[in-house]
């Protein structure tokens, strides 16, 4: 009956012992069978490739005399007269081989009887130098397997265990006993059996590893959950026949804690370095604010609102608490990372709220130290929420854990920053309290210095609007209009004047002192005080500019600088005189409504000292206008000074409007959200045809 081809990973035939292999392939062991009298009867094809000599040499030849040194015959007729008598021998034996050499060979002798009772002797021999390799590699697999810290398992082709080492014993929280001959659901199924016993299966079919497998779940070694990595070897014979499987488990759950610690500090390293990029801006207190709060979500909390003190951000708010212990507060930022009805129980952003002395803000704020509610109840949701309403549309949303840090800059709170988880299910720890009170530190420098800045803004824009020249609209025969626009960040030193001189004339000024601030609003004052007092004695406008370059020099300190254009009007003659210390030229748009910038000597700023002045004149006729500004009308950052003109020519090129309403059309035209203050002033000769 022909073979039938082995099923792959058998190991059986149906009814037929398969081909052999494996180690009996490895030692090729030779049989040989002496009869009584020492001859050889029997002699295996192995025996020829151990021994060298092929059948026909060997059969019937006395074994003695064929394959062993005259030296060693005597203790082989010993050895050969025990084995007849019934004894058994095991050890190593000098063979001759063919080719003259000596070969170690390991021996296993028995006796064997044929039918008619006859005496044989049976020698199974191999290479003893095999024999060693193939022991020590059993004994070393033997120690790797059963003193390795990975837990190792071998499956049969059916997926039931064979064999189970002592530490996957423990792992388990079986011993092996009682699992060989099962299979892994049967012992372990709490873990995700349908997982693994596919990947067994592929790699039974395949025959490719598969490395670092992730399962989750538990043994009975410990109900709680672990994290196991798992790497899945077949198992084949040096002929290629499939024996089973090898499993190495490894428990690596601390591994993956300690992966999961170090990812959680990365991220807040990351959002501490975007905090540091994104938080402070500007100098605006709501915009910081909004900033903080985008910072948190999502990386920190799914809901953040953050709330200042009264105080804050009105200076002239109550900054005490009530009598009932109450603080007076607005809401400036609110954020969610995604969209819920929590953000109708926050305070609304935008406006002032008085908040109970019983509210997590208001402890937050009188204590000055975070308040940690990992897992929230009733009475915290009650303590976070504005009102009943409010308490149970934060129950609604899901809010589970709470966190609020006050925003404390130079030992005082200015206000809190309150974080609510819904949608992470992770309640909220003492790394979480360390990041938001690096953040919530972050940006209350930031909100104090806009309170600072804004204090400070207010105090220069006053003084700055005092200073400035209160003009009535008719000098003599000029019509004049001014306007002065702060910059939306910081107040600078520009200003305007208009002067009453002799013998009806009329002088124009405008200027702006390099920087910013009260102390740049300050020194503009003394500068356009100086003007006035220079301007009585009828000084010529360049002469009058040298007497202020070297006042310019005396004020402030050594870098004090100021721009200035000083222009003198004879209505009566129709002629003007002016000269320029570094600053931009005037517009003269003539009565028939061209424009052009008047062509003067450009001088150096007012303090660089040593470098004259000169002056030109040019005609104003009737209904001619002149136009006096400052950079901040024609630049910016994202306009060029060289733009900015053209486009004032252009605006101003045959405008027919009268004089108030062309200050708000340059206004509105040129640079409606300048970064620099804007000084504009507009003076027309008087013309007897038009009123305007």
């Amino acid at each position: 009956m022909p073979e039938r081809e082995t099923r792959a990973g058998s190991g059986r035939q149906d009814g037929v012992t398969a081909a052999p292999g494996g180690l009996l392939d490895v030692l090729r062991v030779a049989a040989l069978v002496l009869g009584s009298d020492g001859r050889i009867a029997l002699w295996s094809p192995e025996a020829e490739s151990l021994f060298g000599f092929s059948a026909a040499e060997a059969l019937g030849q006395d074994a003695g005399a064929l394959l062993v040194a005259p030296e060693n015959r005597a203790r082989a007729r010993d050895l050969f007269r025990g084995v007849r008598t019934g004894a058994r021998w095991a050890g190593v034996f000098p063979v001759r081989h063919k080719d003259g050499s000596t070969r170690r060979v390991e021996f296993r002798t028995m006796q064997l009887r044929d039918a008619d009772g006859d005496v044989l002797a049976l020698g199974l021999g191999t290479d003893a130098e095999t024999v060693r390799n193939v022991e020590r590699d059993l004994a070393l697999s033997h120690i790797l397997v059963s003193q390795s810290p990975v837990g190792i398992a071998v499956f049969d082709t059916e997926l039931r265990w064979l064999r189970v080492n002592p530490s996957l014993e423990r792992l388990n929280g079986v011993p092996e006993e009682a699992v060989l001959g099962r299979r892994v659901g049967e012992v372990l199924p709490a873990l995700d059996v349908d997982a693994i016993e596919a990947r067994m299966r592929h790699v039974l079919r395949t025959g490719e590893p598969l490395l670092d497998q992730q399962t989750v779940g538990h043994t009975e070694a410990d109900t709680e959950e672990h994290a196991f990595s798992e790497s899945y070897h077949r198992i084949e014979d040096p002929n290629g026949r499939v024996l089973g499987l090898a499993v190495s488990v490894l428990d690596v759950s601390e591994r993956q804690r300690a992966a999961a610690q170090v990812a959680r500090a990365r991220e807040r390293l990351a959002v501490i370095a975007d905090a540091g990029v994104r938080i402070g801006t500007t100098l605006d207190l709501r915009r910081t604010a909004r900033e903080l709060a985008d910072v948190a979500v999502p990386q920190l909390a799914d809901l953040a609102a953050v709330d200042a003190l009264a105080a804050v951000v009105n200076p002239g708010g109550p900054a005490a608490p009530r009598a009932d212990g109450s603080l007076d507060f607005w809401a400036l930022a609110l954020k969610a990372s995604h969209p819920t009805d929590a953000v109708e129980a926050a305070d609304p952003v935008g406006r002032p709220a008085l908040y109970s002395p019983s509210r997590m803000v208001t402890q937050c704020v009188r204590e000055a130290r975070p308040i940690l509610r990992a897992h929230v109840d009733d009475t915290v949701i009650r303590r976070i929420a504005r009102d009943d309403a409010a308490a149970e549309t934060l129950r609604r949303a899901g809010v589970h854990s709470y966190l609020a840090v006050p925003l404390t800059a130079r030992g005082e709170v200015l206000g809190t920053l309150s974080l609510c988880r819904t949608v992470n299910p992770c309640p909220f720890d003492d790394q979480d309290v360390t990041l938001a009170v690096e953040l919530a530190a972050r940006a209350a420098i930031s909100i104090d210095n806009a309170r600072l800045y804004g204090r400070e803004r207010d105090i220069a824009l006053t003084l700055q609007r005092s200073l400035l020249s209160q003009a009535p609209p008719h000098h003599g025969g000029m019509e004049v209009a001014s306007r002065y626009r702060p910059a939306v960040s910081e107040v600078g030193g520009d200003w305007f004047d208009v002067l009453p001189l002799k013998d009806g004339k009329v002088g124009l000024v405008v200027g702006d002192v390099m920087g910013k601030g009260v102390h740049a609003a300050a020194i503009m004052g003394q500068l356009r005080t100086a003007t006035r007092a220079l301007a009585r004695l009828d000084l010529p406008p360049a002469e009058l500019l040298h007497h202020l370059d070297g006042l310019t020099a005396s004020l402030g300190d050594s870098d004090t600088l100021a721009t200035c254009l000083y222009v003198v009007c004879d209505p009566r003659n129709g002629r003007c005189a002016l000269s320029r210390a570094g600053h931009l030229p005037p517009v003269l748009v003539d009565p028939d409504g061209k424009a052009e910038l008047l062509d003067v000597a450009g001088g150096v700023p007012l303090g660089v000292g040593g470098v004259p002045f000169t002056a030109g004149e040019h005609e104003l006729a009737e209904g001619a206008l002149l136009a006096l500004f400052t950079d901040g009308l024609v630049e910016s950052h994202t306009m060029s000074v060289d733009v900015g003109l053209r486009n004032l020519l252009r605006v101003l090129d045959d405008t027919r409007l009268p004089l108030e309403d062309t200050c708000d059309l340059l206004l509105a035209a040129l640079n409606p959200e300048a970064d620099d203050d804007v000084a504009l002033l507009l003076a027309r000769r008087a013309d007897g045809r038009r009123q305007g």
